[in-house]
């Protein structure tokens, strides 16, 4: 069986693709050819939101990881903005189940893993164009897993911001990093391994039970004041 990594060439999916290559047929979409290889990796070079999307066999899994920070005040966002974060987070996922549920379904312990942010959770000044996008992931995320029950598990990972490419002109030098950091009750930033290590515990034998939970890996950032 396989699985399959939607963004796995930077960040979150880069260490989804360490963590899971060597005991687990990967296969690979994105625009641009990750650094790991390996004889158990197939790499299809695709935009999920303008290519065909090819057919595969004996998927298991679904992880996607692409995502968007665009953060400004909304006077300052056109609708195209929402536009193209509503696209990139939820239309490209959307396409992917679409396309490879019906395989899921035939496969043991099958599991689709997305990704929302703290920000849905916690309103946070300049996050509504990503927020209102992540905001349809975690609705999507429930209504599938009642929907795909009790074939396909369906889970989100809601993480505060994490040390990824993506994040790369917010985290931009260590003063930077530092004063987030402080925002967090645990005092820190995430980074891509604590993401992808829960991703890589949702779609094994040990969270068999566990369908329709959004999970908050951001420190603590959603739920604790100190």
């Amino acid at each position: 069986m396989a699985i399959l990594i939607v963004g796995g060439s930077k960040g979150i999916g880069e260490q989804l693709l360490k963590n899971e290559f060597s005991n687990n047929s990967i296969i690979n979409f994105s625009r641009s050819a990750p650094e790991t290889a390996g004889p158990n990796i197939t790499h299809y070079e695709i935009d999920v939101l303008e290519d065909e999307l090819p057919d595969l066999e004996g998927l298991q899994s679904i992880i996607y990881c692409p995502g968007s920070i665009n953060l400004k005040p909304i006077s300052s966002l056109k609708e195209a903005d929402f536009r193209t974060d509503f696209e990139i987070n939820v239309i490209g996922a959307v396409r992917i189940i679409k396309k490879y549920a019906k395989q899921l379904k035939t496969a043991d312990n099958s599991s689709i893993i997305l990704f929302s942010t703290v920000a849905v959770a916690q309103g946070m000044p300049f996050h509504c164009s990503v927020a209102a996008s992540k905001g349809a992931i975690e609705g999507l995320t429930k209504s599938l897993a009642a929907e795909f029950a009790p074939h396909i598990r369906v889970n989100a990972i809601a993480p505060s911001i994490t040390d990824t490419p993506l994040a790369a002109g917010i985290l931009r030098n260590a003063q930077a990093k530092e004063k987030l950091a402080d925002k967090h009750p645990l005092k820190r930033i995430l980074n891509a391994s604590d993401i992808a290590d829960m991703a890589s515990f949702l779609i094994g034998e040990k969270a068999s039970a566990i369908t329709g939970q959004i999970f908050n890996i951001d420190a603590g950032l959603s739920t604790l004041k100190i």
